[in-house]
């Protein structure tokens, strides 16, 4: 990869509003922000303050009949507020892909692991079903992944929910999108696999360039991945900032909040006692 770094995705003015029985309600609002090429970028902030519906927008995933998008979301130029369906279903998966939050959810119980994965593969190339399934078992092998043949051949319901978020991260990040969106993408995770899962993201932005949303509530993961971070707080942007300077010098005070909330292990000395 090269040093010079070209921004991928931009984000402008973004407003989304959703209609209820009392009129419409924003769920957010004023959000700016851009990606560029081989960047980590984290969005935190929490439950409920607008990140996983930020997300949701870029992908233009939000119901069209209850919500509205306003604003720009450009994707390497392209705009995507406002695509049809059939384009922005070739956006997704080859140019931008998206890492649920839940991986229950991700995959229709009827087909096997394989058949989504390969189908996938193939909606966005042109590659034949063999080429496919190299792909495939090469990228379940790096997300730590064993006997991938097999595993193409099993039922989402026949895998936990842990190895069901590795498929996932395999499928998003198998054709080097120029965006990953993840939402919460070691939540389900034991520690080692969440060492492994994020050795593999930093792999493809690495080697490939892909630029990475990553959305999580776990600031430790934040603080080695990321190089910038969005910090959110009721639906919208209330700091920006190097991830360095946000740790160390926080300027909001939401921020100092999210920070002074980190799970603290305190010891008592008086308690312990060296033989």
């Amino acid at each position: 990869m090269g040093t010079e770094q070209s921004n991928v995705l931009q984000v402008r003015d973004l407003q989304v509003q959703v209609k209820t029985k009392n009129g419409a309600a924003t769920l957010v609002e004023d959000i700016h922000f851009e990606l560029n090429r081989g960047e980590v970028l984290g969005l935190v902030g929490e439950s409920g303050c607008g990140k996983t519906v930020t997300s949701m927008s870029i992908l233009q995933l939000l119901n069209r009949k209850t919500t509205t998008i306003e604003g720009s979301i450009l994707l390497q130029g392209r705009e995507l507020n406002g695509l049809r369906e059939k384009d922005m279903r070739e956006v997704r998966g080859k140019d931008i892909a998206f890492i649920m939050q839940n991986p229950m959810n991700a995959f229709t119980p009827v087909f096997t692991i394989g058949h989504q994965f390969i189908e996938t593969i193939r909606s966005h190339t042109k590659w034949n079903k063999k080429q496919a399934t190299e792909l495939a078992v090469e990228a379940m092998h790096h997300v730590n992944l064993s006997d991938p043949v097999k595993l193409l051949r099993c039922y989402p319901f026949q895998l936990s929910g842990g190895m069901l978020q590795r498929v996932m991260i395999a499928i998003a990040s198998c054709l080097h999108p120029a965006v990953i969106i993840a939402d919460e993408p070691t939540t389900a995770l034991d520690v080692n696999n969440q060492k492994n899962v994020l050795y593999h993201l930093d792999k493809v932005r690495s080697e490939y360039g892909s630029a990475i949303l990553l959305i999580s509530h776990d600031l430790g993961v934040i603080a080695e991945m990321a190089d910038h971070v969005v910090v959110m707080e009721k639906g919208r942007i209330v700091e920006k900032a190097d991830v360095f300077q946000l740790f160390d010098h926080p300027q909001h005070e939401y921020t100092k909040k999210l920070l002074n909330a980190r799970s603290i292990m305190h010891l008592d000395e008086t308690a312990v006692h060296l033989a």
